[in-house]
C-alpha cells in the first residue's frame, strides 16, 4: 500500500530550532542560579533565578511578543520552587520539585497508552505532518505505543537518578558535584532515547515505503 510522502525534519534544523528555548529555560537558569550561588549565597541566588525567568517574560511582552503558555507556567513553577526552597533553606528541595513533576509527566505518558491516545504522537505531530493514511496503519499505531512506553520510562529515570543525587550531595554539602553528575547522566540518558526514537521513526517509515529525508 502506498503512503503520501511524509517529510521528516533534519536533526540540525530541529536542534537550531530548540536550542535558543533550551538555553533560556533550562541552561541559564540552572547557570544564574550556580553563579549566584558561588558569589551571593543560596537565598540570593533563588532571587536571581527567579528574577532571570521574569526578565525573560518582560523583555516579551516589552517587545510586543506573544508570551507562550508553557513560558507563564515556568514562571508560576520556578517561583512556587524559590519560595519551598527559600522556607526550607536548602537548595536540594529546588531541584526535587520539578522532578515530582517529571514524575507525574511520566505516568500521564503511560496512561496514554493505556487508553490509546499515546502522547509521543501528539507532541510528534506538533513539528511533523504524518498524512491519516499514515497515522492509521498498524505499525505507526504500535510504534508511538512503544515509543511513549519508553519515554515514560526514560523520565522516570532520569527524575529517579535526580532525586537520588540531590539527596546525597545535599547531605554531601557539594551543589557543584550534584549538577555535573545531574547534567551528565540526564543528558546521556535522555541523548541515547532521542537517538534511538529518531532511528526507530526512520525505520517504521521505511518499512512503509513513506519517503523522508
Amino acid at each position: 500500500m502506498n503512503h503520501p510522502p511524509v517529510t521528516l525534519p533534519r536533526l540540525t534544523a530541529l536542534a537550531r530550532q530548540a536550542a535558543p528555548q533550551l538555553l533560556e529555560a533550562v541552561v541559564a537558569p540552572l547557570a544564574v542560579f550556580y553563579l549566584a550561588m558561588v558569589v551571593l549565597g543560596f537565598k540570593w541566588a533563588l532571587v536571581a533565578t527567579v528574577a532571570w525567568v521574569y526578565l525573560g517574560v518582560a523583555w516579551r511582552l516589552i517587545r510586543r511578543i506573544k508570551v507562550p503558555a508553557t513560558m507563564w507556567l515556568a514562571a508560576f513553577a520556578i517561583t512556587i520552587r524559590a519560595l519551598v526552597s527559600f522556607w526550607t533553606g536548602t537548595w536540594m528541595w529546588f531541584f526535587i520539585q520539578p522532578e515530582m513533576g517529571t514524575i507525574c509527566i511520566s505516568m500521564a505518558f503511560l496512561a496514554s497508552v493505556r487508553l490509546n491516545k499515546p502522547l509521543v504522537q501528539k507532541l510528534t505531530l506538533d513539528y511533523i505532518h504524518l498524512p491519516s493514511a499514515v497515522l492509521k496503519h498498524e505499525r505507526i499505531r504500535r510504534f508511538f505505543a512503544r515509543i511513549t512506553l519508553l519515554w515514560a520510562f526514560v523520565l522516570l529515570m532520569n527524575s529517579t537518578l535526580s532525586i537520588a543525587l540531590a539527596v546525597y550531595e545535599s547531605l554531601a554539602g557539594s551543589l557543584g558535584a550534584f549538577m555535573v553528575l545531574r547534567t551528565s547522566a540526564v543528558a546521556v540518558i535522555s541523548g541515547l532515547a532521542i537517538t534511538f526514537s529518531i532511528l526507530a521513526f526512520k525505520r517504521v517509515l521505511r518499512r512503509l515505503h513513506v519517503a523522508h529525508t
